[in-house]
């Protein structure tokens, strides 16, 4: 029923670029700290880095689990469902980190990602996911769901804030710069929006 596959390309690369929505499960080393799982859209927010590395953009949200479990183990799941078409599933197993605004790599990653505009969303960071397993399953038991489009609720809200409201909006909140087991989560205050980074041409 399920296949394990040492990179991601051809037919599993298409699949999982094309789905609106995946999600992210974490947790900390503590036996009885909290798993976190999380969902994941807005389009042009995920890429593929090559046939054995993701990322994804981390943007404003009330809570900072994924950041805090990466930065204490880096541990994380990503998984994609077929809501259209032949039933599938994908999950990549790997290690992941944060990296963060004042990252010397920042600016090249996020030129990786042209399709959003990121400034809109509160960037906070961009998670870049090692793959380590790789494996499909039938997904027969996934309902048929149809995708109209996303949200703008996100864009509309943190549109307005700077690099200064944003990290009091952060400071505010309870679970941004500690998760829920009292982890490191988001470094605070925010270090400065990068530049627009020119669009990533490969090479």
């Amino acid at each position: 029923m399920g296949k394990t596959y040492e990179r991601i390309d051809g037919r599993l690369r298409t699949f999982i670029e094309e789905q609106p929505l995946f999600f992210t499960a974490t947790a900390p080393l503590s036996a009885d700290g909290t798993v976190n799982l999380s969902p994941k859209g807005l389009k042009g927010s995920f890429t593929v880095l090559d046939e054995v590395t993701v990322a994804y953009l981390d943007f404003a949200g009330s809570t900072a689990e994924t950041v805090a479990h990466l930065r204490e183990n880096g541990r994380i799941t990503l998984m994609w469902c077929a809501f259209q078409g032949p039933p599938n599933i994908v999950r990549v197993h790997g290690r992941g980190e944060p990296v963060f605004r004042d990252d010397a790599r920042f600016g090249e990653l996020l030129a990786r990602f042209p399709d959003i505009d990121a400034t809109r969303h509160g960037l906070r960071a961009i998670v870049v996911v090692h793959a380590e397993v790789v494996r499909d399953s039938c997904g027969y038991a996934v309902p048929y769901m149809t995708y109209e489009e996303d949200r703008d609720l996100h864009g509309r809200r943190f549109a307005r804030e700077d690099d200064a409201s944003l990290s009091a909006y952060f400071e505010k909140k309870p679970h941004i710069a500690t998760s829920l087991d009292d982890l490191p989560g988001l470094p605070l205050p925010l270090p400065p929006s990068p530049p627009s980074p020119p669009s990533w041409t490969g090479g």
